[in-house]
């Protein structure tokens, strides 16, 4: 195995044979233009079209990339799988439609200088360009108020673009117990809670194509899994964290 890299990216992907190829073909240029040493990882989980086999030509054509698969369509599995697979000492948590270059720059800037371990790119915050339909702008801040409201999250955002130092956030993943798109912002609460240093930053986003799964399908589970969150984080179930690393 080649030595491992200072940077990994994780990006979960599902059904995403239109945009696999020509997304992850300019995130590894730019990546490689910023001279970073990075490794990426495709975490395809349930896919029913050719997915799978582009996710497999990919790796093959370039040992930078790797790729998994999670038997079931489960985006919360698969990302933290790609998390416990990652090598680098800094973890860029990506979407397949998003490939943001600049997130990555002004979060690794952060990480790198010890401001925080955990970087949180938000669409919702002062400063964010958040150009999705109204429909799901509209769904991610009644999301994040519910948060609010539950979990006394103090942040205006979860799910997304996240950045943050491997040894700090690996073992609050691994703590987390719900799944799908609910795991994102587990990952997030947790490490607040837990005192995880921690920041966000704006972000600008504007879809590449449709959802891979309609917001009318994803509501009633995104919404039982809060609720397993939330009765989880009050009532303490789960392991309890170990005391802090260090640096």
């Amino acid at each position: 195995m080649t030595a491992a890299p200072e940077i990994s990216v994780v990006i979960p992907v599902y059904n995403e044979e239109a945009i696999l190829a020509e997304s992850v073909d300019g995130l590894r240029a730019g990546l490689a233009a910023e001279g970073w040493d990075f490794e990426i990882w495709l975490a395809e989980n349930g896919s029913r079209d050719r997915t799978r086999a582009l996710a497999a030509e990919l790796a093959a054509a370039d040992p930078r990339i790797r790729w998994f698969s999670c038997p079931t369509p489960n985006y919360g599995a698969a990302l933290r799988m790609g998390i416990e697979r990652a090598r680098g000492r800094f973890v860029l948590c990506e979407e397949i439609d998003l490939c943001d270059l600049d997130f990555h720059r002004r979060a690794l800037a952060l990480l790198r200088a010890g401001a925080a371990d955990l970087v949180v790119g938000s669409k919702a915050m002062p400063g964010a360009h958040d150009r999705r339909p109204l429909g799901r702008r509209a769904a991610t801040r009644a999301y994040n108020g519910l948060l609010r409201v539950t979990l006394g999250y103090r942040g205006t955002d979860t799910h997304g673009l996240k950045a943050f130092r491997r040894a700090a956030l690996l073992p609050v993943a691994r703590r987390c117990i719900v799944g799908h798109d609910v795991f994102a912002s587990e990952l997030v609460i947790r490490a607040q809670r837990e005192g995880v240093p921690m920041t966000e930053i704006p972000v600008e986003l504007a879809e590449k194509r449709a959802p891979s799964i309609h917001l009318a399908r994803r509501v009633p589970r995104v919404l039982g899994n809060l609720a397993r969150l939330i009765a989880a984080i009050h009532l303490g179930i789960g392991p309890r964290a170990p005391a802090k690393e260090e640096r």
